[in-house]
């Protein structure tokens, strides 16, 4: 079975080691990480994706600017995207859930479970 390949696109350099680690260690699944939107719309359009892990929080673009642009691009349109945030209210999860990702994920999540909850979201089979 070929692995799945997932993008994590996050400004945080401890929470995109601890979920890279994760996912390959629980998962199976080869990461490619990204510290910005812009990187991570760059790695997203060039590569090969099953799934993109995104942080709604960032300082240059936020996840739904992202998750909009990937929408819009041909070539990124069909990658799922999960949502990662820390924004656990009501209203951001419904908000969040409208603008058509696949899943939202909170933090802090745990590394030992960030793989299954990965794949019940996208409904792959582990």
């Amino acid at each position: 079975m070929v692995a799945k390949r997932i993008l994590i696109i996050d400004d945080e350099d401890d929470i995109r080691e601890i979920a890279q680690v994760s996912l390959e260690t629980m998962g199976g699944w080869e990461v490619l990480t990204a510290a910005s939107g812009n990187e991570g719309l760059a790695i997203a359009s060039e590569q090969a994706l099953d799934a993109i892990l995104l942080d709604v929080m960032m300082p240059d673009m936020d996840g739904p600017t992202i998750f909009q642009k990937l929408q819009a691009n041909k070539a990124t349109q069909h990658i799922p995207v999960v949502l990662l945030t820390a924004k656990v209210q009501a209203a951001e999860q419904r908000r969040f859930a409208q603008l058509g990702v696949k899943a939202v994920l909170t933090k802090p999540f745990d590394p030992m479970i960030l793989a299954t909850q990965l794949a019940k979201a996208l409904n792959w089979s582990q």
